[in-house]
């Protein structure tokens, strides 16, 4: 009993940080009082919260719908159980929409374990950045052609966390502000190809030589 209580305090405490962190991003992104009481309006008003399973429906049907661009920060954990169909399916949707010519780009945590993921989705043809921020441990969202934004909660504070439900909020006002801060993360973030020189021998490495050393972390 005494577990789950911390879990649920954790993520009151998480849900509350994550609100204080959308409000502040709109206060300083919108200068001009009645643009910024619109849109506080408007995420209110678009606001849907999703399950686990609604979450990954929402995210992938939506990915189908880019025309131009999808971008997001992830968790890029190594998929088990059920997850990893969902990274399949995920896979597939990447491929798809970049040979459609939508561009794809993805920033990670930069932990060890987050290397396999990030090479799966390189070579489906996504973009990889990994990023030291501490923000990007618990701030999961991806973003399609600057109208719709997913957002994903973590089941509590820590890096190794599952996504339990998320938000789906069709503003292209917040959308706006999520993509504004992903460029700017993705300016900072380190290249997927500098990330794997640094951390392994990848050219001597095969894939499943890297998955196997994933495992046994």
């Amino acid at each position: 009993m005494s577990n789950l209580s911390g879990i649920e305090s954790g993520l009151l405490v998480l849900e509350s940080i994550l609100l204080v962190v959308t409000i502040t991003l709109l206060i300083f992104s919108i200068k001009e009082g009645r643009q910024r009481d619109k849109l506080i309006l408007e995420v209110g008003r678009a606001t849907k919260m999703l399950s686990r399973q609604e979450y990954f429906t929402a995210l992938t049907d939506n990915m189908m719908d880019a025309e131009r661009e999808i971008v997001g920060f992830i968790t890029g954990r190594l998929p088990t159980g059920e997850d990893k169909k969902r990274t399949g399916t995920i896979i597939n949707r990447i491929k798809k929409m970049t040979k459609a010519g939508v561009r794809v780009r993805y920033i990670l945590p930069k932990f060890s374990d987050r290397r396999y993921l990030g090479w799966l989705y390189t070579q489906a043809g996504a973009e990889i950045r990994y990023s030291g921020s501490p923000l990007v441990n618990d701030l999961r969202y991806t973003v399609i052609d600057g109208r719709v934004s997913i957002i994903g909660v973590p089941e509590s504070v820590g890096r190794k966390q599952a996504t339990k439900k998320g938000y789906f909020i069709p503003s292209e006002g917040l959308s706006t502000i999520l993509v504004d801060h992903f460029n700017w993360a993705w300016e900072k973030g380190l290249a997927y190809t500098d990330y794997m020189e640094g951390a392994v021998d990848f050219g001597k490495a095969t894939p499943e030589d890297l998955e196997a050393e994933l495992d046994d972390e």
